[in-house]
C-alpha cells in the first residue's frame, strides 16, 4: 500500500532549523513574528522558531474575535508561557466590524453564505496586516503556519494566512505534523483538538474540506508523491471517484494561491526602426 511515510523528527527539526536560520540571516532580520492561533500548526511553528533563534527573538500575537473559541485563546497563552516568548493579544472585532460596515453601506444582492466567506477571509487578512505591522516595527520576518495538506488544496486565505515570508511546515502533511508534535512534546490537548480557523461559529477544517485529514493526506500523497490513477487509489482507500476528483480539482484550481502574481512578457516587444 502507498502509505503516507513516517518522518524522522530529529532530521525534520534540523532541516527546518537550517531553513529558518537561512531566511532570517539573508534578510538581515532580527527575529520572527508569528500568529499564535492556539492550534497545532502555529504551536509547532512557534516551537521550531524558538528552538532555532531563541525565545528572545520570537514574538507571538493572538488575534482573536467573537468567533474564536476560548479554548484556542487559552492554548495560545499556554504556549507563549511555555516557550517564554514575547506575547500580545489583539481583539480584531472592531476592525472587521468597521470594514464590513463601510463596505456594505450601499447594500447588495449577495447571499448570507457569500458574506460569511468574505467576512471570514477578511479576518484572516486583518491578521496578516497586524503581523506585518509589528514585523515592520521590529525588523522581524512573518512566519507562516501552513502545512502541505492546506497549501496543496488551497485551504487558506490568499493574502491572509497565506501572506508570510516563510512556510517552514509547508512540506509536511497534517497527519505527519501530528506525529511530530507528539515527539516534540507539544501539549496533548492542542494536538488532539479538532483543527479549526475560528472564522465563524462552529467552523472546523474537516467539515469544510469534506474529508478527514487522515484520508485527505493519504489521498494527496497518492496523487502528488506516488502519481497513482483514480482506479489505483480506489483499490487502497475507501473513497469515490467524485471525492478523488474534488481534491484533484482543488489542487489545480488553487495553484494561483501559492504563485507569485504573473506578468505578460513585453520586454521583447521592441519598437522596430
Amino acid at each position: 500500500m502507498s502509505k503516507l511515510p513516517k518522518l524522522n523528527s530529529q532530521k525534520v527539526k534540523d532541516e527546518i532549523s537550517l531553513f529558518i536560520q537561512d531566511k532570517v540571516s539573508k534578510s538581515h532580520s532580527e527575529g520572527i513574528v508569528i500568529g499564535l492561533s492556539g492550534g497545532i500548526d502555529s504551536t509547532v511553528a512557534a516551537y521550531l522558531a524558538t528552538e532555532t533563534i531563541g525565545a528572545e527573538n520570537v514574538f507571538g500575537i493572538h488575534m482573536f474575535s467573537s468567533t474564536t473559541p476560548q479554548e484556542d485563546t487559552d492554548h495560545a497563552r499556554l504556549m507563549a508561557k511555555l516557550l517564554d516568548i514575547e506575547y500580545k493579544e489583539v481583539n480584531i472585532d472592531s476592525i472587521s466590524s468597521e470594514f464590513i460596515k463601510i463596505a456594505s453601506e450601499n447594500g447588495s444582492d449577495y447571499t448570507s453564505d457569500d458574506f460569511k466567506l468574505a467576512d471570514g477571509n477578511l479576518k484572516a487578512r486583518i491578521r496578516m496586516c497586524l503581523l506585518y505591522y509589528f514585523a515592520n516595527l521590529k525588523n522581524y520576518l512573518v512566519m507562516g503556519t501552513g502545512n502541505r495538506s492546506e497549501l496543496l488544496i488551497g485551504y487558506f486565505t490568499k493574502y491572509g494566512d497565506g501572506g508570510c515570508d516563510m512556510e517552514p511546515l509547508g512540506d509536511i502533511y497534517k497527519s505527519q505534523l501530528r506525529e511530530l508534535a507528539y515527539e516534540w512534546e507539544i501539549p496533548y490537548e492542542i494536538i488532539i483538538k479538532p483543527p479549526r480557523a475560528g472564522l465563524w461559529p462552529g467552523q472546523t477544517d474537516e467539515d469544510e474540506i469534506g474529508l478527514s485529514y487522515e484520508l485527505l493526506d493519504n489521498l494527496l500523497y497518492m496523487i502528488m508523491d506516488v502519481d497513482l490513477t483514480n482506479k489505483e487509489i480506489r483499490l487502497q482507500l475507501d473513497i469515490s471517484d467524485d471525492e478523488i476528483n474534488m481534491i484533484r480539482n482543488k489542487i489545480v484550481n488553487n495553484r494561483h494561491k501559492v504563485q507569485i502574481p504573473e506578468s505578460p512578457i513585453v520586454s521583447n516587444k521592441i519598437l522596430e526602426n
